[in-house]
């Protein structure tokens, strides 16, 4: 098992590293990373009055479970996995599924806005170097969220565009064919390791970011820098 300061060591090289790359883009996952994912308090507003609290983490677990296993597939609307997921962790639980709760569950998504420290971090690193972002979102949902992180994107690519969502690489490479560039020419930014830079790891993307958001434990075997927010992206840049 890694050490605190050899973790430490491997972050500090990593930032290090970093500074000397001037990526074509800084690709971003949008949903934990800038905008404040908020699946888990939707559910709880749902199902909160009906499972102590106990059971009502035990099914937003599940729920993320689900909602991971439903996306692995062919590519399908998101409200279609919204539905399914919660089907599913519904039936889990014991707990009586009613098709309009999935529904108003994925109809929160437009309202969600970004952490606070995202706009300025952001603003600085725009100045620089074109944002881009690929997201497993809905076409009819996502500028709603893009338009509250208070920074200009060169591009918005969905899992709806690509026919695929992440992890899938089918997802990722439609983006590079989209940019015209290949993934050694990219940063990639997530706070999510299965989602995100497990992927972004295996297609070659050399120089990524993870976000520690506290949504899962690091692993150092990807080789990123970690920062614990949007605010240290400029200094991983050099800027």
């Amino acid at each position: 098992m890694m050490g605190r300061d050899q973790r430490q060591h491997g972050i500090l090289q990593g930032i290090k590293d970093m500074t000397t790359f001037r990526p074509k883009y800084i690709t971003f996952d949008c949903y934990g990373t800038l905008t404040n994912f908020q699946m888990a308090e939707a559910a709880q507003k749902i199902y909160g009055e009906q499972l102590d609290q106990p059971r009502m983490a035990r099914f937003i677990k599940n729920f993320a479970a689900y909602r991971l296993d439903e996306i692995l597939g062919d590519w399908k609307p998101y409200n279609e996995v919204i539905h399914n997921a919660v089907e599913r962790t519904c039936r889990r639980n014991g707990v009586a599924f009613h098709a309009e709760d999935a529904r108003s569950i994925y109809e929160t998504v437009p309202s969600w806005g970004p952490h606070p420290d995202v706009p300025a971090g952001l603003a600085k690193v725009a100045k620089e170097i074109p944002l881009v972002i690929l997201s497993n979102a809905m076409n009819e949902q996502i500028m709603h969220n893009v338009e509250k992180l208070g920074a200009p994107f060169h591009a918005v690519f969905t899992a709806q565009q690509a026919n695929a969502y992440k992890p899938r690489f089918k997802a990722f490479e439609y983006m590079f064919d989209m940019l015209g560039c290949n993934p050694e020419d990219v940063m990639h930014c997530s706070s999510s390791f299965r989602y995100d830079l497990m992927s972004a790891y295996d297609l070659g993307i050399k120089h990524k970011v993870w976000v520690n958001r506290g949504h899962e434990p690091a692993n150092p075997y990807y080789e990123y820098a970690e920062i614990k927010d949007i605010s240290g992206l400029p200094g991983v840049l050099g800027l």
